[in-house]
């Protein structure tokens, strides 16, 4: 917090998601294949050298646009509750691009939820291959 003429720290944004998976090649056929992100990383890194690594990205792979994925084929699936995480969300562009993803994804026979208006955007939801929630969200007025 700011007293004074102390200059206020503050969040940029998101850096990057983590999240665990169980077959990286899944992972990079719903990432990159359906979604068309490109790995920008792989090998191993920072968070386990052990755990076999792959991180998405937007075309130009910067701080924002980052999902890593951490392969742990023998973990047990992750059950919902506090402590988990609900969801990420990805941006695309306007409201019609976003139209364009649920006729994309559907024509894929990927379940995608109906797209809902969220006031200032709009959104749909689908799953990744290992149940994460992933909303792809148009970019609103802010």
């Amino acid at each position: 917090m700011s007293t004074g003429g102390e200059r206020r720290l503050r969040i940029a944004g998101i850096h990057h998601v983590t999240v665990l998976c169980a077959s990286l090649e899944r992972s990079a056929a719903f990432y990159r294949n359906l979604l068309g992100m490109r790995v920008v990383e792989q090998g191993p890194g920072p968070d386990d050298p052990n755990a076999r690594r792959l991180v998405f990205g937007g075309d130009d792979g910067s701080p924002g646009t980052l999902i890593t994925c951490l392969e742990y084929p023998h973990l047990k699936r992750g059950t919902v509750g506090t402590g988990s995480t609900h969801h990420f969300a990805l941006t695309v562009a306007t409201a019609d691009e976003l139209e364009g993803w649920r006729a994309y994804l559907t024509s894929r026979g990927v379940p995608c939820s109906e797209t809902l208006d969220r006031g200032p955007h709009r959104s749909l939801y689908l799953r990744d291959p290992d149940g994460h929630v992933v909303e792809l969200a148009s970019a609103g007025p802010r």
